[in-house]
């Protein structure tokens, strides 16, 4: 038995280096393997917890979200039973890396209101293990921020992001990786607030150091770099967004294949962008070709597909097609009543157009 055990153990560090090395799919074949090697030596221990974190960690990394937060329940449910047996902190870094992958996957799904439990959960479970300052707690912050960022809670996003920022420079210096991905989040809320003279200098500061760090071929540079062409779309400065959308969609071509949620994200962003510049049949194509990838990676009724929906309305709209706007903005208010909360920005955006939409 300590003989599977051992296996188990090395196909997963074997499959984590993949992880790191971006072979998703080598990967997880490899962690799958390690999981039925435990599930058959030892089902109930820490091992196999950490093992099925990887392995939620891969699912969400392919666009399985469904899965992740399968994976994620079930590495929770074995650490609520044996976790305080475990001495040190590897109990409640396991626990609280799968709390906080179930917030991410859920928030994935677009299911925001089941996401905050886990996540309100694994800040507190950081905080009594590692206090308040520590990056365990940073990351748990950064978590529960981006899906307050999604919900419009931005205010609370904000404090929580510069708690995250502040225990990252503290430990590692203001330019290090570990901070850019905050960085890269302040803008993408600032983003969302349509301040985008303010979002500007986090994102670039987020993409420099990932580029600097990781070069341009990593999926976080990528990320980044998306990230930032939003931002300049809103300043309208095109010409510079435009070869970061093409740079950040090769690569999640090359590291995903043809279908994945990033890849869609970017080519309604892409959309948007041609629809700015006046391009509209250019602009059509790019949204219709998001919506369908949407709708097949994360469903018909998700808020990021729904909003996909929604600008392809306004589109259409200003074109005077207006009946098939209005379906698309009847079809997009359903979808956000269903998930966000009544004051949320794109609902009131989706009312005012269908409202203007006669």
């Amino acid at each position: 038995m300590q003989d599977k055990i051992d296996l188990a153990v090395e196909l997963h560090d074997r499959a984590a280096d993949l992880q790191d090395a971006q072979k998703f799919g080598e990967a997880y074949k490899l962690c799958a393997e390690a999981l039925r090697l435990m599930q058959e030596a030892d089902p109930d221990s820490p091992d196999m917890a950490n093992m099925l974190n990887t392995f939620g960690s891969l699912q969400e990394s392919l666009g399985n979200y469904t899965g992740a937060v399968e994976s994620s329940r079930k590495a929770i449910e074995i650490m609520d039973r044996v976790g305080h047996l475990i001495e040190g902190d590897d109990g409640p870094v396991i626990h609280i890396r799968a709390l906080l992958q179930l917030g991410a996957a859920y928030r994935g799904l677009g299911r925001y209101r089941e996401a905050e439990p886990g996540l309100l959960r694994a800040l507190s479970l950081a905080e009594t293990a590692f206090g308040p300052d520590a990056m365990q707690t940073a990351s748990a912050c950064n978590n529960l921020a981006i899906l307050y960022k999604f919900t419009g809670r931005f205010d609370e996003a904000e404090a929580l992001y510069h708690r995250a920022l502040a225990a990252a420079v503290r430990s590692y210096g203001e330019d290090h990786w570990e901070a850019s991905g905050i960085y890269h989040n302040l803008g993408g809320l600032e983003h969302s607030r349509g301040r985008f003279d303010r979002a500007e200098p986090w994102a670039r500061k987020g993409y420099e150091i990932r580029l600097k760090a990781f070069g341009p071929e990593h999926p976080d540079t990528a990320a980044d770099a998306a990230g930032l062409a939003a931002i300049l779309d809103g300043l309208e400065r095109y010409d510079e967004s435009l070869p970061l959308y093409r740079q950040a969609i090769e690569v999640f071509e090359r590291i995903y294949g043809p279908e994945h949620y990033e890849i869609a994200l970017n080519l309604s962003n892409l959309a948007a962008l041609h629809a700015a510049r006046g391009e509209t049949q250019t602009a059509e194509r790019l949204y219709r070709q998001s919506l369908a990838m949407e709708e097949k990676v994360i469903g018909a009724d998700h808020p990021d597909t729904a909003l996909t929906a929604c600008n392809l309305g306004v589109l259409l709209k200003e074109e005077q097609r207006f009946v098939e706007a209005n379906e698309l903005f009847k079809r997009a208010l359903r979808s956000f009543e269903q998930t966000l909360e009544p004051a949320h920005p794109r609902i009131v955006m989706c009312r005012k157009e269908l409202a203007s939409c006669k």
